[in-house]
């Protein structure tokens, strides 16, 4: 066959070549679940009674083992606040990281109004007090707003895992309680014991005030539907105050931060289930007796946390305000300080569960 013949079919050849090739590619991304254009991120799906909206991880920093090693991390001070229930974590995390980056220099700031938590925190964040924020609940449609009638966007980076801890007397001699059974006593439809198989004792419920944080926000919301507390309900300024009352009465309750209960050896933490008699232990089984507690503490189930079968576990979370200013860059610093592998490490020894 001559050269001239062949120059058509040889072109005609490359052209059904290339359009196979790019039919191809085109089937398996259209088909595929792997998306090219987010390769790089990491989706968290939250557990049952976290937020209910996935938020992607900081990207560029998922392969960071070390604080040394992030980053982009701003010089300054930076202010930050929020959550009581990211005591462990400011006690713990934050203080190595200032050992790593001393460039960094962080400053907790309560308030100027109201009490410390998640809520005023985040109010601090919008109002331009602080950088970022720390929180223990999901932000709300109406911060959302605010934020967007100040002209930027509020962002919740997920970076430990913790859960809520359910503290009675050590005395009580009661298996577990469901969750709709924790709202019969919170909205005094359940004032005995004996009507959730205990002993004939009445119920003390203490918790703190809705304005105090997170916490108590997340329990009204998840747990109460939205209704309000029960006139049975004391209310407290601190948990420390709550388990002191909880230790010394042997019909009361408190929920909080399931770091602040589960290693206590004057309270116990009780189980919880979805239905009657299926009970999780928010610690690792077998149960340390008071008696013992002070030479070896209860820990976290942090297997039941992670899985979500334990019925109260949520997300902490950084709040980062999307200016594209220093703040920004703080809070997206101090997020991805968190998720290197020293981080999450250092989060697991303050108690809570870590993210990735």
């Amino acid at each position: 066959m001559s050269q001239k013949n062949e120059t058509p079919i040889l072109v005609i050849s490359l052209i059904a070549t290339v359009a196979l090739i790019g039919g191809g590619f085109w089937w398996f991304s259209k088909n595929s679940s792997f998306n090219f254009n987010q390769s790089g991120q990491t989706q968290i799906t939250n557990n049952p009674s976290a937020n209910k909206t996935n938020t992607p991880l900081p990207t560029g920093e998922t392969n960071t083992n070390t604080f040394t090693n992030v980053s982009k991390v701003p010089t300054g001070i930076f202010n930050y606040g929020g959550s009581t229930s990211w005591a462990p974590l400011r006690l713990t995390v934050d203080s190595a990281i200032q050992a790593a980056r001393p460039e960094f220099r962080l400053r907790y700031v309560e308030p100027t109004q109201g009490t410390p938590g998640s809520s005023t925190g985040i109010q601090s964040l919008i109002e331009g007090k602080i950088d970022f924020a720390q929180s223990s609940r999901p932000l709300l449609d109406g911060e959302l707003n605010r934020a967007k009638e100040r002209g930027f966007i509020l962002q919740q980076i997920p970076v430990a895992i913790d859960g809520l801890a359910v503290a009675v007397n050590p005395n009580l001699d009661i298996p577990g309680i469901t969750i709709e059974q924790l709202k019969g006593i919170y909205t005094g439809k359940i004032t005995n014991w004996n009507q959730v198989g205990g002993s004939n004792i009445p119920i003390k419920p203490y918790s703190r005030r809705v304005s105090d944080g997170g916490t108590v926000e997340l329990f009204i919301q998840d747990i109460l539907g939205g209704e309000v507390f029960s006139s049975k309900v004391e209310f407290v300024s601190t948990t420390t105050q709550a388990l002191q009352k909880v230790a010394s009465s042997p019909g009361s309750i408190y929920f909080a931060s399931a770091p602040e209960v589960v290693p206590q050896c004057s309270v116990k933490p009780l189980p919880l289930g979805r239905t009657q008699g299926q009970y999780i232990a928010p610690y690792q089984e077998p149960f340390v007796l008071p008696s013992e507690c002070l030479s070896k503490r209860n820990k976290l189930n942090i297997e039941a946390f992670q899985s979500g079968k334990y019925p109260l576990t949520r997300n902490l979370f950084v709040v980062v305000k999307q200016n594209g200013q220093r703040e920004e860059q703080a809070g997206i610093a101090y997020s991805n300080l968190l998720l290197t592998q020293q981080g999450q490490e250092l989060i697991t020894q303050a108690g809570f569960v870590k993210i990735r």
